[in-house]
């Protein structure tokens, strides 16, 4: 190999790691749990209680694209919620406070107990809505959130993320 073809693929491969390095880079995966209440309109309002996973992939600094999964119980019937989730984090990754917004579609489960026999459906989905996370340590955040959904639903609920690297 000659030297001036040795000092170019040196000063190329310098070239390279100086862009890489200069990148902003995108946070790492984060898995959040929820909890809290949906609130149907049914001749006065529904309340019933719900839990929630997610996993959140980001795709830049501040958008991220996963997964939910809720699960809703009520008096003989319960209800079973995936939707695919888009959430943008209004500032940058590094904000210990910051506030989002989120929507996604999916679908929406309904299993019912009747005396003489179960019924069970399925439909289409979506939530918008947004909240606020704070970071409480250098990988777990804590927030509050509210949604509206369809079925038609009002979702309020606190969550809990854990970022799986750095």
């Amino acid at each position: 190999m000659s030297k001036g073809t040795l000092v170019f693929a040196v000063v190329l491969a310098l070239s390279c790691a100086a862009r890489v390095e200069a990148q902003d880079r995108s946070p790492a995966p984060v898995v959040e749990f929820a909890a809290g209440t949906l609130n149907f309109p049914d001749e006065g309002v529904v309340t019933e209680g719900f839990v929630a996973g997610s996993a959140r992939f980001y795709v830049s600094p501040r958008i991220s694209l996963g997964p939910e999964l809720s699960y809703v119980s009520g008096d003989r019937h319960n209800h079973l919620i995936l939707t695919g989730n888009v959430t943008v984090d209004l500032l940058g990754p590094r904000a210990r406070v910051t506030p989002f917004v989120v929507a996604g579609g999916g679908l929406y489960r309904t299993s019912e107990q009747f005396p003489f026999e179960n019924f069970t459906h399925t439909e289409a989905s979506f939530t918008a809505g947004g909240g606020v996370k704070a970071f409480v340590g250098e990988r777990v955040t804590v927030g509050a959130e509210a949604r509206i959904g369809w079925e038609l639903h009002v979702r309020v609920n606190g969550l809990v993320g854990i970022r799986l690297g750095r």
